[in-house]
């Protein structure tokens, strides 16, 4: 007997042209798949009520240091170059695989309760074998849709950020992808965090290029930000390699030269922008629009919630905001009205799910509410009074939402999150991240003690 559930009579924002907007209409979902969006459905179903409510595709994060979560807002006032000295060289090295596990688990909660269903882990964390198991089943426990991307140890930021010399453990990486990704169609898939040039010699850049492929999986990398990686010219640098391909992922990418651009945007590769830690950390401009312009489809993504929050909303905020001050500043300067390509509302929608999708590499299976793809959905409580009355739905989720509104949350057909309450032991998960981080500390005090 199949599994169906019926969201009826929500305010739909499908993201697929071909479906659009219906301001009264129904979702079917069956054994994890949408089969049909339509005005009205009649089916056999578990009937949940959509009205007052305005249903999207979940939110899709590009890029999180998911294991960060033990530590939260540890870092408030960090810029970049802090945050290399005080969380990779200060709590990195401190981290066991129990800690991993208890992060990876509350974290991808707390992305379900924000109404983020699909989630890069960029975990460079792995400084024994356990450590990526961990990782990996935290993230399997909670349910989240997830690439996991296993990145370096972290150890020492002289060994692994400076010119490093050591790559990422080929052997252990065959292990994980035979262990936990043999198949490429399940809710978990894998890509490879790599540091990349300027932070790697050019053996262990190459060398971790040509694990990636001879695994197929994709990559995903820190380009052009900062005051020290603005400068290495890094996606250059693998063009000279010969690196460049449709299988990478350029996280950041604020400072990268013209040429870089287009290199990018030849190579058919995709960009994940970190709004709020990138003006606020100072790696620099959100690049939304210089993506856009390049034909490119930006995504958005946390980051680092030791230093930013981690929900969509505010990545949304950011990029919008950041991006419209930085249009109207010149053309203030220049004497000139601002242009017709501002970003909109609805575009920031768009980037926060099926541009998502795009990047992470699983447009084909989430990012847009259309009839085949996995059922990935939120639903956003409009009566609240944050968001009342509606007058664009679309705005009103960027521009008026927060995760208070985020009332229901479904991936790949499981309810996650309903009545506006996780469908999961967020006890549990909260005690083991208190431990973890109670742990930490402790460590920290010894080691500055010793």
């Amino acid at each position: 007997m199949s599994n169906r559930i019926l969201l009826r009579g929500g305010h739909v924002l499908s993201m697929d042209p071909g479906i659009g907007d219906l301001s009264q209409g129904d979702v079917l979902i069956e054994d994890g798949k949408i089969t049909a969006v339509e005005r009205e459905i009649g089916a056999d179903a578990d009937v949940l009520d959509m009205s007052g409510r305005i249903v999207i595709p979940g939110f899709v994060d590009t890029h999180r240091h998911t294991w960060e979560a033990s530590i939260r807002n540890v870092a408030p006032d960090a810029t970049l170059d802090d945050y290399f000295v005080d969380i990779l060289d200060t709590f990195a090295p401190l981290y066991t695989p129990e800690d991993v596990y208890a992060a990876n688990l509350a974290g991808s909660l707390e992305c379900l309760n924000a109404g983020i269903t699909t989630l890069v882990d960029w975990s460079h964390i792995n400084n024994t074998p356990g450590h990526p198991d961990a990782a990996i089943q935290g993230l399997k426990e909670s349910g989240i849709r997830a690439q996991y991307a296993y990145g370096s140890a972290n150890t020492s930021l002289a060994d692994y950020w400076f010119e490093s010399r050591i790559a990422i453990p080929g052997d252990d990486v065959r292990r994980i992808r035979d262990t936990h990704f043999s198949s490429d169609d399940g809710l978990l898939t894998m890509a490879l965090a790599t540091r990349g040039p300027g932070f790697c010699v050019d053996d262990v850049v190459t060398a971790e290029w040509a694990l990636a492929r001879e695994l197929d999986i994709p990559i995903t990398v820190h380009v052009a930000m900062g005051r020290l990686a603005g400068r290495f010219g890094m996606v250059k640098h693998l063009n000279d390699l010969g690196l460049l391909g449709p299988d990478t992922t350029y996280v950041h990418c604020c400072y990268l030269h013209e040429d870089e651009w287009r290199m990018v945007a030849d190579s058919g590769g995709t960009v994940s922008i970190a709004p709020q830690v990138e003006v606020q950390m100072g790696h620099g401009w959100p690049p939304v629009m210089k993506a856009v312009e390049y034909g490119l489809r930006p995504s958005l993504s946390v980051d680092v919630v030791t230093t930013v929050p981690g929900d969509m909303f505010t990545q949304i905020r950011a990029a919008f905001g950041a991006e419209r001050a930085r249009v109207n500043a010149d053309c203030w300067k220049a004497n000139m009205p601002v242009p017709d390509t501002m970003l909109t509302a609805r575009q920031m929608l768009e980037i926060a799910t099926c541009n998502g999708a795009h990047v992470a590499g699983l447009e084909q299976r989430t990012g847009s509410l259309t009839p085949g793809k996995r059922a990935d959905v939120v639903a956003i409580d409009a009566t609240a009074l944050n968001i009342a009355p509606v007058h664009d739905p679309a705005a009103a989720v960027t521009l008026s939402a927060d995760v208070s509104n985020v009332e229901t949350v479904i991936v790949d057909g499981v309810i996650h999150k309903r009545d506006g309450r996780l469908v999961a032991d967020s006890d549990r998960a909260r005690r083991l991240v208190q431990e973890s981080r109670e742990r930490l500390l402790a460590a920290k005090e010894a080691k500055s003690a010793a």
